[in-house]
């Protein structure tokens, strides 16, 4: 999810890292839409050599957009998809590298976050229902107007997770969207594509890292690649900047405020559904022709220049009259390392360190002085020093009582601001100011006004409807800015006495452990895979005392958890459904020895904040050992489809016939050749790695039927003294808008008829000769004599595919001989 607010402070800070994307549009020419030519030079002026895309930031809105209507069904979203990733590549146009990325299982830190975040869209789910029922109960009983209620299956965007047919469904459809793409685009024929689907463990984004990380390590290695990453978390530039690799960017949507949204109720603009008083819907254009549309704005994209913010943290970080040499890199890996103190997904940030508060310019001001006393910086290729990092946070922790202070002070002076959207400014008019009668009341009208949405940093968690300045705030038991809020804090939020220093040390040296976690996972990969912060909330800067001692090592040999496993760790038991019969009982039954971990509903703390989407979780920790022993009864009962799905997978290459690499892969299953083959450098820009042969590999003279694509009929007819053969097919895939297609094959001898063959005209009774329709050819092997007499005997046959999918074929005959 990435740290919020972290963006738009660093783009407000160094505005000229921001620059807006060029993108050229495909034309239309008598009714023929005419693709971009991705082959033309970028009109961004600039040339990318690898595109790398973390998909789950892609997933997310085309599967569930908050800013237009949602597709009506998953091949919709799949379709979404495809064109989503057509218009990066246009965008970019990368020469090299097209890296596609998606979340698979991901280390137990992370999997806390994941638990929270999916807990969290059930419960807001179910309480959007109810409170849709309710608010429809009483405009209907004033005599409102609503439409009829939709019986719709809402759509559960838990299934984006590892180990869900969904995910399996999407791989396979990237499989042959990016065959097809090779084989018929241009832009695409000379890029390595690399699909890392959900069966490869690890988050999106640190995947694309250590692939990237790997090829740095490479001889071949070229620095003068020029690096694109598409992703919306703001943890994606400290990743980039962590690369060290000069031509470095970002790409992501522009943030735009103020998106109208239809109420969730009766579907018209304006209002919200807390404010929906049941009018009658107001007829869109002069002949309503507009009842169904609903205004949407093309979203744009802009680019991130990492070059540039290293040239800006070049000025701030560079420190003069030191006692050795200044290393520019070793800074910028400090200021990584400071950045995770306000934020990060595996860690609560620290109560006195908000960036909207001045922390991170705080803690660099604190970093030039301790790197002047010590001599020395705080990390180094991923390892932490710890006693400089002790000073560090003492030097915050002094002035802890003066931040908690003035923090108070500022929302007294600035009330009811949400999360610094807006800079803090006199409320009333700009040019003429005047006295404020009520300031509550004012900025909520000021803030109505403008609605901001989500930010990009917290997208995907909606706010709900009732998180509004007319609600009552909670009551703040902690009172950080009076005397004994120290005392408070541990009470009210461990449970224990501020006088009972081994806890406060055990939270502190959890959270040092994880301090040294997660800068090993931004510089060197996952250190272990089964470690996390046990608590919900972070100790205080002040309590960092003697931490030199604190940390060791992390324990060698972890490994991920298996997908079902993951997804028995992060769901709700209201999306059990995504789960097999006997593992999903595990989640509701009262028998289960597990059914604690998976609560009907859980409190959520405020901590501090104003609204529910900001405020923390408090749902049990899963207990692995417990979870594994429950598992271990229900293993045996996975069918072999899922069975598949739990299991780890590794990266898919995929080449064009006119790659370079080409002719040595095919060679490789020509020959069958063992496993582990190194791919030359020479053959590839210089990426290096090792190949494994594909149980299932994509070949132009070879092509297994698909699992969605279903026979239905076969017919033979005789023209002449030759046969007709005629099959009728059923696809499943997204790729294809019409459920049946139908092919004719002449066979040897007979005359080509002079008419075309088109669906439905075999049923109209016609048995005029006619010529097969030829578009492409999808070729399968096995025998059909269970649709065919039995006098003749098929050998093999070949399906027209209604959209020329993904492959080019070598056309065979078919032959049938008489019994």
């Amino acid at each position: 999810m990435g740290v919020p607010a972290f963006f738009r402070w660093l783009s407000r800070k160094y505005p000229s890292i921001v620059v807006h994307c060029v993108e050229e549009k495909g034309k239309e020419c008598n009714g023929v839409r005419i693709p971009v030519d991705t082959t033309k030079p970028n009109p961004n002026e600039v040339e990318f050599d690898n595109l790398y895309l973390d998909m789950n930031g892609i997933i997310h809105p085309c599967t569930h957009p908050e800013d237009k209507p949602a597709p009506k069904n998953e091949d919709e979203m799949m379709v979404a998809i495809f064109e989503y990733i057509d218009r990066l590549f246009n965008i970019v146009r990368p020469r090299r590298v097209l890296y596609m990325a998606i979340d698979g299982v991901a280390p137990r830190a992370k999997m806390n976050q994941q638990r929270s975040r999916r807990f969290r869209a059930s419960k807001e789910g179910m309480e959007l229902v109810e409170e849709k029922h309710r608010i429809r109960e009483e405009i209907i009983q004033r005599g409102g107007y609503l439409p009829p209620e939709e019986i719709k299956e809402r759509f559960d965007s838990n299934c984006i997770t590892p180990g869900t047919e969904f995910m399996d469904n999407l791989a396979h459809c990237l499989r042959y969207y990016v065959a097809d793409r090779l084989s018929n685009d241009p832009g695409w024929r000379n890029v390595t594509v690399f699909l890392s689907d959900a069966s490869v463990p690890g988050e999106g984004e640190h995947k694309i890292m250590d692939f990237i990380r790997r090829q740095r390590a490479q001889p071949n290695h070229d620095p003068n690649t020029h690096h694109c990453l598409c992703g919306a978390d703001a943890d994606l530039i400290m990743l980039g900047l962590a690369t060290h690799e000069p031509n470095f960017t970002i790409i992501r949507e522009e943030f735009k405020p103020n998106k109208p949204r239809p109420c969730a109720l009766c579907g018209q603009m304006g209002h919200e559904i807390k404010d929906c008083q049941g009018a009658a819907r107001e007829k869109q254009g002069q002949h309503d022709e507009f009842a169904d549309t609903m205004p949407v704005a093309e979203q744009e994209f802009i680019f991130i220049r990492l070059s540039v913010l290293r040239e800006y943290l070049s000025r701030e970080l560079t420190m003069a009259s030191l006692p050795f040499p200044f290393d520019f890199e070793r800074s910028v890996d400090d200021w990584v390392f400071m950045c995770f103190f306000v934020g990060n997904d595996f860690l609560p940030h620290l109560p006195s360190l908000e960036i909207r508060e001045g922390a991170i310019d705080r803690l660099v001001n604190i970093y030039k002085d301790v790197v002047h006393k010590t001599g020395g910086y705080l990390t180094q290729n991923g390892y932490v020093n710890l006693e400089r990092v002790e000073m560090i946070m003492q030097a915050v922790g002094v002035a802890e009582d003066n931040i908690f202070r003035k923090r108070k002070e500022d929302d007294v002076r600035f009330p009811c601001f949400p999360s610094g959207v807006f800079a803090p400014q006199a409320l009333g008019r700009r040019d003429q100011p005047e006295p404020v009668q009520n300031a509550r009341h004012q900025a909520y009208n000021m803030r109505m006004q403008s609605r901001p949405s989500n930010s990009a940093d917290s997208r995907g968690v909606k706010r709900k409807a009732e998180d509004s300045d007319s609600e009552p705030e909670p009551e703040d038991n902690v009172r950080l800015w009076e005397e004994g809020w120290k005392q408070r804090y541990y009470k009210t939020k461990f449970d224990v006495d501020v006088t009972d220093d081994d806890f406060r040390q055990k939270v502190v040296q959890s959270y040092v452990e994880g301090l040294c976690w997660v800068l090993r996972y931004y510089y060197q990969g996952c250190a272990s895979w089964k470690w996390y912060f046990p608590f919900h909330y972070a100790p205080f800067a002040s309590d960092f005392k003697d931490i030199k001692g604190m940390f060791t090592e992390f324990e060698k040999g972890t490994k991920p958890f298996k997908p079902l496993e993951q997804l028995m760790g992060v769901f709700p038991a209201a999306s059990g459904n995504f789960l097999p019969q006997t593992w999903r009982n595990l989640m509701s039954s009262p028998d289960s020895p597990i059914i604690d971990f998976y609560p009907d509903d859980f409190a959520i703390d405020l901590n501090g904040k104003k609204y529910a989407w900001q405020g923390v979780a408090l749902l049990p920790f899963v207990d692995e050992r417990r979870l594994r022993a429950a598992l271990a009864d229900v293993y045996p009962d996975l069918t072999p489809e899922e069975v598949k799905r739990n299991s780890l997978g590794s990266d898919m290459l995929f080449l064009g016939k006119s790659h370079p690499l080409f002719d040595f892969i095919r060679e490789l299953y020509r020959t069958e050749s063992h496993e582990g083959t190194e791919i030359p450098a020479e053959l590839c820009h210089g990426i290096q790695g090792t190949l494994n042969l594909d149980d299932d590999p994509i070949l132009p003279d070879k092509f297994s039927f698909s699992k969605k694509c279903e026979l239905m009929e076969v017919f033979l007819y005789l023209i002449g003294n030759d046969f007709l053969l005629l099959c009728r097919v059923k696809f499943k895939d997204p790729m294809y808008a019409d459920g049946f297609v139908f092919k004719a094959v002449l066979l040897p001898g007979a005359k080509i008829p002079n008419k075309v063959l088109k669906p439905g005209d075999w049923e109209k009774g016609n048995r005029e000769p006619w010529r097969p329709q030829l578009v492409c050819y999808c070729l399968l092997e096995q025998p059909l004599s269970n649709h065919i007499k039995e006098s003749h005997q098929f050998f093999c046959y070949e399906i027209i595919v209604i959209r020329g999918i993904l492959f080019s074929w070598t056309e065979k005959i078919i032959h049938l001989e008489r019994g």
